[in-house]
């Protein structure tokens, strides 16, 4: 097994700055605020867990491919990462989800790794962890973005009032667009290096 420092620093940076706009903060702010935080927390970071396995998983795959071809797809996902970051990000304000207050550690896991395993299929984290798992290794893209899932829902449930009043969320989602389409660029030119 072989870590790369830089490899998890750019999983975790990408990853998080993917994550904090995403409708999972606020899901666990808004699960927070009912239940038991560090429950939820457990919850939420399980099922990241899972899913960066899934993630790994599959761009371990990726990887078997020639490797012009994993930069092709590397660039392309990279590319709609930077899409849908830089779009008008519209929807995510406008979901008020009802949640029942849930006491109880196993009521709270399983409501929270529930909401978050589920509305993370084939989200935008997911994919950049699969793309990074191709290219940068599959130990150190999984230590990267789970720490970054993790730690965007312990900022959510810690600290989520105080970013949501200061931070715009359009700047984080910039800001993050702007680096998947830089790493987008460099990818493409790889390719021809």
């Amino acid at each position: 097994m072989h870590l790369d420092p830089l490899a998890i620093v750019t999983a975790f940076g990408l990853i998080f700055l993917a994550e904090l706009p995403d409708k999972t903060m606020f899901a666990s702010l808004a699960m927070g605020t009912r239940m038991r935080p560090l429950y939820v927390w457990f919850g939420t970071s399980s099922a990241f867990i899972v899913h960066v396995a899934i993630a790994v998983g599959a761009g371990g795959l990726l990887g078997l491919l020639p490797d012009w071809i994993v930069k092709v797809v590397s660039a392309s996902l990279f590319a709609f990462g930077a899409f849908m970051l830089l779009r008008s990000g519209g929807g995510d304000d406008d979901e008020d989800e009802e949640i029942k207050t849930v006491t109880g550690f196993w009521p709270v896991y399983t409501t929270a790794f529930m909401a978050v395993f589920i509305s993370e299929w084939g989200d935008l984290t997911q994919i950049t962890t699969a793309n990074l798992a191709a290219s940068n290794g599959a130990w150190s893209t999984a230590i990267g973005s789970a720490v970054a899932l993790m730690s965007v829902s312990a900022l959510a449930l810690l600290a989520g009032r105080f970013i949501a009043k200061r931070v715009p969320l359009k700047t984080v989602q910039r800001i993050g667009g702007l680096c998947m389409l830089g790493l987008a660029i460099w990818t493409v030119t790889e390719i021809f290096v």
